[in-house]
């Protein structure tokens, strides 16, 4: 039994007619005939009575009929919603971020995806890159930006590079300059009154490792803000931070300065399920996502470059 056949028997019920029920399908009469026969065969029983004047239903027909008439219509809603997701007419995409990327790339981002698909429902999970795996893992997200990957998981998650970028150090615009040069030597920040993220954030463990490294103690004023928070604090004049130089787009209350001999870089990137094939509305969202990393990489200058 297929849909073509429950096609061809709900429409001769209607009729009660094969002849003009082959013209409403633009089949050929006896084809017709022919996939009521191959129904009546599967199904064991006889669905209409044939006579000269017309075909009527039995009553395993009479059963059948609505039976069909569902079949067909769920049939229908299921071709018609794939339709509508494949065109980007409805559906949900569930994208997680680290907190630096969605103030800065993530809200252009999700800027420019709902203009064009105002109808696809967005979702967006705010965490540090391994808490955004374990959400892939579980199944709760569709995608992720993060900033580090883990080897172990490699074959769980497809990563792919979309940026690098360097970490800069920022201080506020409405204060003299931290240096007239054009870049700053880490030691030299490290005796700058500094704010410093919180334990969870990627780049808390990426500025301390590199300051250990160098035998130095930075003189932190401030410990434990979220990047928002430490970007406000900053352009009032609290200390200085060292931050992804994507942040500082449109933010004219900050200027930065590059790290010389001891710079510092970070690598983002896509993850997504490896075993788990993109829907329609994640892979238009990934489309979005490389096309606005491009341009920022092109406004950011030399900070920032297109992974690859």
């Amino acid at each position: 039994m297929n849909l073509e056949q429950l096609r061809s028997f709900v429409e001769v019920a209607r009729f009660g007619n094969f002849t003009r029920a082959a013209e409403e399908l633009y089949l050929a009469q006896p084809s017709l005939s022919r996939q009521i026969a191959a129904l009546e065969q599967d199904l064991g029983a006889e669905l209409f009575h044939r006579a000269r004047g017309g075909s009527t239903l039995t009553s395993a027909g009479e059963s059948l009929l609505p039976l069909a008439r569902r079949m067909l219509a769920d049939a229908e809603a299921v071709r018609r919603e794939l339709a509508e997701l494949a065109g980007l007419e409805r559906g949900r995409v569930r994208l997680g971020a680290t907190p630096t990327l969605c103030i800065s790339l993530v809200a252009e981002v999700l800027s420019a995806f709902h203009a064009a698909h105002p109808a696809i429902e967005l979702y967006l999970s705010e965490h540090g890159s391994r808490r955004l795996l374990d959400q892939l893992s579980a199944g709760e997200l569709d995608l992720a930006l993060i900033t580090t990957t883990d080897a172990s998981s490699a074959d769980r998650f497809t990563v792919t590079p979309l940026l690098v970028e360097e970490l800069v150090v920022v201080s506020s615009s409405s204060r003299p300059p931290i240096t007239e040069r054009d870049t700053i030597t880490l030691p030299e920040v490290a005796r700058l009154p500094q704010i410093v993220f919180s334990s969870s954030y990627d780049l808390r463990a990426a500025t301390d490792a590199a300051f250990l490294a160098a035998g130095l103690a930075p003189e932190v004023v401030l410990e434990g803000a979220e990047m928002d928070a430490v970007l406000r604090f900053v352009e009032r004049g609290l200390g200085v931070a060292i931050v992804p130089a994507m942040v500082l787009i449109d933010r004219p209350g900050l200027r930065s300065v590059r790290l010389g001999t001891s710079s510092l870089e970070r690598t983002i990137s896509f993850a997504r399920p490896a075993d788990v094939a993109p829907t329609a509305a994640a892979e238009v969202m990934r489309r979005t996502i490389t096309a606005s990393a491009t341009a920022f990489a092109a406004r950011a200058g030399a900070t920032m470059r297109v992974a690859g």
